[in-house]
């Protein structure tokens, strides 16, 4: 069992001996915490509030919840609605990541899996940085014409001042309740930065946490490759393939094919956002995958086959916000259409 996956189901999920044994370290959780929040608060150290809406999809759990797939859906609807949009992220497992602009034709070592993919699905710019706030300037300067940004992940970065935010749960709710390392939060819930934002919540899962409503997620039924190939996964039901998962928790990956039927011979399940520059499969079934690994392994092996992750958001979750987004754009001094 990975680390990530032992700390998520046996550690973090209760109050038990490890956990007990590591909650003293929350104390310095929570200092830090504090010490944050008052620096700001206090304006010893500044953020920046950007002359258009600001809209981030994040959450306080340490692990993925399903943002990705939900950002690309945030985009797509407000592209419906004729804004201009524009996508801010971390790119994860790069180094040093310096302010950038991801390109269709970037490398995923370079742009990060998940902000490519997201300039492969939206269409629309894309920055990267280690300091989301620099990444948003640069895209502004960039493409002026820009009336919403939407950073995948950012929530606790709080040097970019937040308008909207979207906070996201999945079924493990709040855990055990404890800061890292002790629990899987990354900060105290309530949030403290609350009042500074409109907070939506939102769960990913089959449970509900409070009053958040539900994204409901589904498997593409249409597989494509990196030939431009598409096929319908039906096609290999009762056939052996081979999945892998570079993802937060590759077992729900594994899982959704299965209960479509396919028979899966080799599961390989690594790292969120491991390089795969020199992975290569075993044997010669099938390969299947998810969307934000298949940009990483295209250029290498275009033959494998991707299935989306298709994500539906809440029809009242959508109006709300873009009833937000048209009153800050009009405070801005933007036009909306």
């Amino acid at each position: 069992m990975r680390l990530s996956a032992y700390l998520s189901q046996q550690v973090w999920a209760a109050r038990g001996p490890l956990a007990c044994l590591l909650w003293p370290l929350t104390l310095i959780s929570r200092a830090w915490l504090a010490l944050n929040a008052m620096a700001y608060a206090k304006g010893w150290r500044g953020n920046v509030h950007l002359p258009v809406p600001v809209l981030v999809v994040g959450n306080v759990l340490a692990g993925g919840t399903g943002k990705t797939p939900i950002v690309i859906s945030l985009v797509e609807h407000f592209k419906s609605l004729g804004l201009q949009v524009g996508v801010i992220a971390r790119a994860y497992g790069t180094g040093d990541e310096p302010v950038m602009e991801v390109l269709s034709d970037s490398r995923a070592s370079q742009a990060g899996d998940e902000p490519l993919l997201l300039k492969m699905r939206c269409d629309v710019p894309v920055f990267t940085g280690r300091q989301r706030s620099k990444a948003a300037q640069a895209l502004l300067k960039a493409y002026p014409q820009t009336q919403l940004i939407i950073s995948d992940d950012g929530l606790q970065h709080h040097a970019l001042h937040h308008d909207l935010v979207v906070c996201v749960f999945d079924d493990r709710g709040l855990g055990n309740g404890w800061l890292l390392p002790a629990g899987p939060l990354r900060e105290l819930w309530p949030r403290l930065s609350s009042t500074s934002s409109k907070q939506f919540l939102l769960h990913t899962g089959d449970k509900a946490f409070g009053q958040s409503l539900a994204a409901k997620r589904s498997l593409s039924q249409i597989a494509r490759n990196g030939q431009g190939e598409e096929r319908n996964i039906s096609r290999w039901q009762g056939q052996t393939v081979q999945a892998l998962a570079a993802i937060a928790q590759p077992s729900l990956f594994f899982f959704a094919l299965e209960q479509a039927g396919l028979r899966l011979k080799q599961k390989h399940a690594l790292p969120d956002h491991a390089s795969l520059d020199n992975w290569l499969p075993v044997g010669d079934e099938p390969l299947l995958c998810t969307e934000k690994d298949a940009v990483k392994l295209w250029p290498r092996l275009p033959s494998a086959w991707a299935v989306p992750l298709v994500c539906e958001l809440p029809p009242e979750l959508l109006q709300q916000l873009s009833v937000e987004v048209q009153r800050l754009s009009l405070l801005h001094g933007q036009k909306t259409t």
